[in-house]
């Protein structure tokens, strides 16, 4: 435990002396770049919801606990079912 604080002191102590030294920077934002951090989050929640789409199309689906019924249909004449 002595370990993990003296480490974390010194991980802090570190950040603390990296934002104290900090340089003014005069530089240029372009301002395309907002839409780009706009288009990154839009993909990231694209993506979350490609992954979780089973928990999304459930929670739209109605929960009722009847099952559709699907009625059998009988194979036509010639059908590729029946070769073979």
């Amino acid at each position: 435990m002595k370990q993990f604080i003296s480490f974390s002191l010194a991980v802090f102590i570190t950040l603390c002396m990296i934002v104290a030294t900090e340089r003014r920077a005069w530089g240029y934002v372009d301002p395309g770049s907002g839409l780009i951090a706009l288009q990154t989050f839009a993909s990231v929640a694209a993506a979350y919801a490609y992954m979780v789409r089973r928990r999304i199309r459930a929670f739209f689906q109605r929960k009722t606990g009847e099952t559709s019924a699907v009625l059998p249909v009988a194979p036509k004449p010639g059908d590729s079912s029946e070769v073979a």
